[in-house]
């Protein structure tokens, strides 16, 4: 597999303003309504990206780029080392642009080893769904994934 293959990247339009978008993924609170059970978030650079998704399922980085409301990056992986993608191994890139009253989100996961693409696909094709209906202002419904309801 070629390293194009290990990058995950979406590109899609929510229904909100680029402040409100960028609030889902840095204010803990937001973040949960559409993934996560609970959040530990200090957007700054160097601060600390800590994402309990469930039971069993921890995610830890460290932001790396805040740029309020326009881009946003931090290192992900996985503590207990699931997926063989150890905490601060892959970089997560989101960048936020006005488009027609909305926003126009491009999401790009690299640095991924090339066995943990299609798990990460699957889960980031399923998290950003519900993004998309949460920022859009509806209710994404409980989270169908979560083991530890």
């Amino acid at each position: 597999m070629d390293a194009s293959n290990t990058i995950i990247q979406y590109e899609m339009t929510i229904q909100a303003e680029p402040a409100s978008v960028f609030a889902f993924f840095t204010e803990p609170e937001r973040l949960v309504r559409w993934m996560g059970a609970s959040a530990n978030l200090d957007p700054q650079p160097g601060g600390l990206f800590l994402l309990d998704v469930q039971e069993g399922f921890v995610a830890r980085g460290k932001f790396t780029e805040v740029m309020p409301v326009s881009r946003l990056a931090y290192t992900f992986g996985w503590e207990a080392s699931r997926h063989n993608v150890p905490p601060g191994s892959s970089l997560i890139e989101i960048d936020l642009a006005p488009k027609n009253g909305g926003t126009l989100l491009r999401f790009k996961h690299s640095g991924l080893p090339p066995a943990a693409v299609p798990a990460h696909r699957e889960g980031w094709d399923h998290y950003l769904a519900r993004l998309v209906t949460a920022a859009s202002g509806d209710d994404p419904g409980p989270d169908l994934w979560r083991k530890d309801k």
